[in-house]
């Protein structure tokens, strides 16, 4: 080859390096993209330990309720390292074939054209004065997997006035995607969907006493705008009681914890008055599970131990808080006699999950404080490694009304492909709680 030619062929390979890493940049620089430069830049030291003798060097990183918990020392924070929680590739790709094309309808509640992935794209604005719907509809349909079981859930009821735990109850959980599913076969609807159901949750009690064979299922409707579905089987009562509205709203067996406040929040999007309160970067509770402090309490199938608790009473997540893009999003009931007067949310932007809440009773007072530890799949079991789920493996509600707190240590197992339809029916209640 002569030298014109050489010439020409390392062009043509120069070009075509660039090309491919200018789509690889392009194809990676969407909305689910993490900028670990810029969160490291804006991040106190990785190690650091807030407490109250340093609060003022990150304050503008907390949210100004958590920084008053930390200056009256009930609790210390820990700074992780920034990281990358993508969801799985499916999601994103269905985000793409599909941006632009969900609407909302004309009336609350009512969402059109939404087919698979993200429902709304791109910065959330106040020029717009739906933003704060198109949010709570991305937190609805965020990636959080097709399936999965939690085979060890419990949770400790802790006075905050005398620091003692008065007692720990043991769940077993699990959740199916019936509609809108991305990855586990089959996709993209399970058939027979005869309840209209977009996704399902099962919470069933083992301990103590009291409590076993108390099971719970509660249904997302794929319409917002239908009625309410959730049942209970009560074991005293030996029957199956239909979750009135009003019970979801009231403290589930005793705890700190409202049905309605599951993943988040389990009530229909049309009841609540939803707005968006801006965006801004703070520390959120995401890490990687392997990295941090684990209980004494070991999984009994699985190498895995447990998150602890820490600060006042036991009552926070022993973890590490890294800096995050969040949207906050508020949400007002229309009912009147409902016991919140605001949940305030800091979602965070590139899942959508709502880690960190605050919900103040009807007269405005801050009532209590929901923090839901997120682990990185690839730092958790074996097979939770490449799902693209954020895993909740802790979580903890603080009553700071009432001095009283409820924590939550669980084991997560994602995308789980034989998971049974007929196991996430109303008539399963009676015969599984056995």
């Amino acid at each position: 080859m002569n030298k014109c030619g050489l010439t020409r062929h390392f062009n043509f390979v120069w070009l075509l390096i660039y090309t491919v890493c200018i789509l690889s940049f392009e194809s990676s620089a969407d909305e689910f993209t993490f900028d670990i430069e810029s969160a490291l830049e804006l991040s106190p030291p990785v190690g650091m330990v807030v407490t109250a003798s340093n609060l003022e060097q990150v304050r503008q990183l907390l949210d100004e309720d958590l920084a008053g918990l930390i200056e009256k020392g009930w609790l210390t924070l820990t700074v992780g390292k920034p990281q990358s929680f993508r969801p799985h590739a499916n999601y994103i790709k269905a985000t793409e074939r599909h941006r632009g094309n969900t609407k909302l309808g004309d009336r609350p509640g009512v969402l059109l054209n939404y087919v698979a992935g993200r429902p709304f794209s791109g910065e959330p604005s106040f020029d717009d004065p739906k933003a704060g719907e198109k949010l709570i509809w991305n937190m609805r349909y965020l990636y959080g997997g097709d399936g999965g079981k939690i085979p060890e859930m419990y949770w400790q009821y802790r006075d905050m006035k005398s620091q003692k735990m008065e007692r720990e109850l043991e769940f077993k959980a699990a959740m199916m995607r019936f509609m809108y599913r991305h990855v586990v076969e089959p996709t993209p609807v399970i058939k027979d969907n005869r309840y209209k159901t977009y996704s399902a949750i099962t919470l069933t009690a083992i301990e103590p006493g009291d409590v076993a064979k108390t099971k719970l299922l509660i249904f997302y409707n794929s319409d917002d705008t239908a009625e309410e579905q959730g049942w209970m089987y009560v074991p005293l009562l030996r029957r199956v009681r239909r979750v009135a509205t009003t019970m979801r709203t009231d403290s589930f067996l005793g705890s700190d914890i409202m049905i309605e406040d599951f993943l988040g929040y389990t009530g229909r999007i049309m009841d609540m008055n939803w707005s968006y309160g801006g965006t801004k970067n703070i520390l959120l509770p995401m890490y990687s599970h392997n990295e941090i402090p684990h209980s004494d309490r070991k999984a009994r199938r699985h190498d895995y131990n447990f998150v602890d608790f820490h600060g006042h009473s036991g009552c926070f997540p022993n973890i590490t808080w890294q800096v995050r893009k969040v949207y906050i999003l508020e949400g007002k009931p229309k009912r009147s006699d409902h016991p919140v007067g605001n949940r305030y949310f800091y979602l965070d932007a590139q899942t959508m999950s709502p880690i960190f809440g605050k919900l103040y009773d009807r007269a405005g007072v801050l009532w209590k404080y929901i923090i839901g530890g997120v682990a990185h799949p690839d730092s958790h079991l074996p097979s939770n490694k490449g799902t693209g789920v954020p895993l909740i493996d802790t979580a903890s509600v603080v009553d700071i009304q009432s001095m009283h707190c409820t924590t939550v240590q669980m084991v997560t197992m994602a995308n789980l492909p034989k998971l049974k339809k007929r196991d996430f029916e109303p008539s399963a209640l009676n015969t599984m709680a056995r």
